[in-house]
C-alpha cells in the first residue's frame, strides 16, 4: 500500500477476487438508520458467492454482535455473530490487558459494551462509587446526563479512562446525529482528561478485526475518511471508499494523504468490478472518458462517461495540487 498516494489505484480484477476479506463498515456502507443502502445486499451476496469473506467492522458499540448479525440477516445478508467486530470488543480487550480478571469497570453505553466486557471476564458497574478500576464510554442511544456525571466523577478520581471510539457524529435515517465522541468530549471538558481509544482509526480496532476475521489480504470498506480510510492507512492495508455515507465528493478531492483511499466507488457494487487506471500527464489526470486539470487554484473537468471516473480523475489532479477548488468541476456531476 502506498503511503503517499497521489491517485486512486487500478485493479484489473474485481476487488472481491483481488482480496480475501472485506472489512466492512456498517453505518453509511451497508445500511443507514436500519434500512439497507441501495445495491448493498445484492453486492455482498455476490461477493460472498465469489469466495470473499465478509467481516462487519463497526465503531458503533451499542449493539451486540448477535443483534447486528440478526439485523443483517433480516436485510438479506446472512451473517453470523462471529463475523461482526465492534469497537466495544476492541476496547474490552484493551482494558482486559491492563487490569486483573474479574475487575469492576464503570461502563456507560449500550448493551454491546456490557456484553463485550463480560466476554473478557470483567464486571460492568454503573456508579463511580462501586470501586471500578477502569472507566469506559461507548455509544448508547439512551444516554443520560447522570451517566456522564458518573464517568466524570471516576475520571476526576484518577480511574483510567477508555473510550470505544470518538466519532463525533453517526448517520441515521433522519440525518447526522451526535456520536460517542460528542459524549466523550463532554467528559473531557469536565475532567481535562484524555481517554485511551480503541476504535477506528486507531490500531486496537484493526488488530481486533484481523484477529477475529483471520484476514490475510484484507480490504477495508468504508464511508468515512477520518475513521475507515485513516484506519486502513494506519494498518497498512488497502481501502475502498463508497459515497453512500458521510464523505462528499468535495471532501474526497481535498483529502489529506492519510485520508486517501486506494479505490473509490459510488456504492458496494464497487466490490464486484475492476477499477480503471488513472493516467497522469503533468497537471492533468485522465480516467475513462474524463480529463481533470489543476490550474490557478481550481480544478477543471472535461469529457463524458461514468461520473465516478471523473471523480477519480479529479482526485488525482486535486491530490497532486492540494488546495485546488473542485466545486465548479463537481457541480456538473451526478454524484
Amino acid at each position: 500500500m502506498s503511503t503517499d498516494r497521489t491517485s486512486p489505484s487500478a485493479s484489473d480484477q474485481p476487488l472481491d477476487r483481488a482480496y480475501d476479506t472485506a472489512l466492512l463498515d456498517l453505518d453509511g456502507v451497508v445500511y443507514a438508520g436500519g434500512d439497507a443502502i441501495d445495491h448493498a445486499v445484492e453486492s455482498l451476496v455476490a461477493a460472498r458467492g465469489h469466495g470473499m469473506r465478509l467481516a462487519y467492522v463497526t465503531n458503533n458499540a451499542a449493539r451486540t454482535p448477535d443483534t447486528v448479525a440478526a439485523h443483517l440477516t433480516r436485510l438479506g445478508v446472512p451473517a453470523e455473530a462471529s463475523e461482526v467486530i465492534t469497537s466495544a470488543q476492541a476496547v474490552a480487550r484493551l482494558i482486559a490487558e491492563e487490569v486483573p480478571a474479574g475487575s469492576k469497570v464503570l461502563a456507560v453505553g449500550g448493551e454491546g459494551l456490557f456484553v463485550a466486557l463480560r466476554e473478557r471476564g470483567l464486571e460492568p458497574v454503573e456508579s463511580a462509587a462501586d470501586g471500578p478500576v477502569a472507566a469506559v464510554q461507548g455509544y448508547g442511544p439512551e444516554l443520560r446526563w447522570s451517566q456522564l456525571a458518573e464517568m466524570a466523577y471516576a475520571v476526576n478520581a484518577g480511574v483510567p479512562w477508555f473510550a470505544s471510539n470518538t466519532d463525533l457524529t453517526i448517520p441515521s435515517a433522519r440525518g447526522i446525529a451526535p456520536g460517542n465522541g460528542a459524549a466523550v468530549e463532554a467528559v473531557r471538558i469536565a475532567t481535562g482528561g484524555t481517554p485511551r481509544v480503541a476504535g477506528k482509526p486507531l490500531p486496537p480496532m484493526h488488530r481486533e478485526s484481523v484477529i477475529r476475521s483471520g484476514a490475510r489480504r484484507p480490504l477495508v470498506v468504508g464511508d468515512r475518511l477520518d475513521t475507515d480510510i485513516e484506519g486502513a492507512h494506519a494498518g497498512g492495508v488497502d481501502s475502498l471508499l463508497v459515497l453512500t455515507g458521510v464523505t462528499t465528493a468535495e471532501a474526497l478531492v481535498a483529502a489529506r494523504p492519510e485520508h486517501r483511499p486506494t479505490y473509490v466507488a459510488r456504492d458496494l457494487r464497487g466490490l464486484l468490478a475492476p477499477h480503471p487506471e488513472v493516467v497522469r500527464d503533468g497537471s492533468r489526470a485522465r480516467c475513462g472518458g474524463w480529463t481533470a486539470s489543476a490550474s490557478g487554484g481550481s480544478l477543471t473537468l472535461s469529457g463524458e462517461g461514468d461520473p465516478v471516473d471523473a471523480l477519480r480523475a479529479l482526485c488525482s489532479a486535486g491530490w497532486a495540487e492540494p488546495g485546488s477548488d473542485p466545486a465548479k468541476a463537481l457541480a456538473s456531476l451526478d454524484l
